[in-house]
């Protein structure tokens, strides 16, 4: 069994690339703040208990390889949601996005992302002490 095969690594991987996915929306929302009718976009929040039984369910992509040639799929960091809509506020040239807020979203979510890292780094560290290489 390899460690990624871990609840808690599957969690914390399924977690990080939530963040990394969030953080490209982010950086969208601000790079287009001067744009006419750009609606802001945010990721979801992921359900808990959903990520657990899912980590916790065999491993399966639902892709299959059906001749010997096709290389298998992979899950990739797109399949989060998508929230509705940005922001109330819409400057007169109907773009809704508010810098300060996007900004506080990033701090927020490369915070969390550092925070994913630090656990990720802790349990292998568990790990390695358990092994006696620690």
């Amino acid at each position: 069994m390899a460690v990624t095969d871990l609840p808690l690594f599957s969690m914390l991987k399924t977690r990080m690339r939530w963040l990394e996915e969030r953080q490209k929306l982010l950086a969208e929302n601000v790079a287009n703040a001067n744009t006419p009718n750009y609606r802001a976009r945010d990721l979801k929040q992921l359900d808990f208990r959903s990520e657990l039984e899912a980590s916790l369910a065999p491993a399966s992509s639902g892709l299959a390889v059906t001749q010997p040639g096709h290389i298998a799929g992979s899950t990739g960091t797109r399949g989060f949601d998508q929230a509705p809509g940005g922001g109330f506020e819409t400057s007169p040239s109907q773009n809704s996005v508010v810098l300060e807020d996007e900004m506080m979203k990033v701090a927020q979510t490369q915070l969390d992302h550092q925070t994913a890292i630090s656990l990720y780094q802790r349990g292998i560290g568990m790990i390695k002490t358990a092994l006696g290489k620690g």
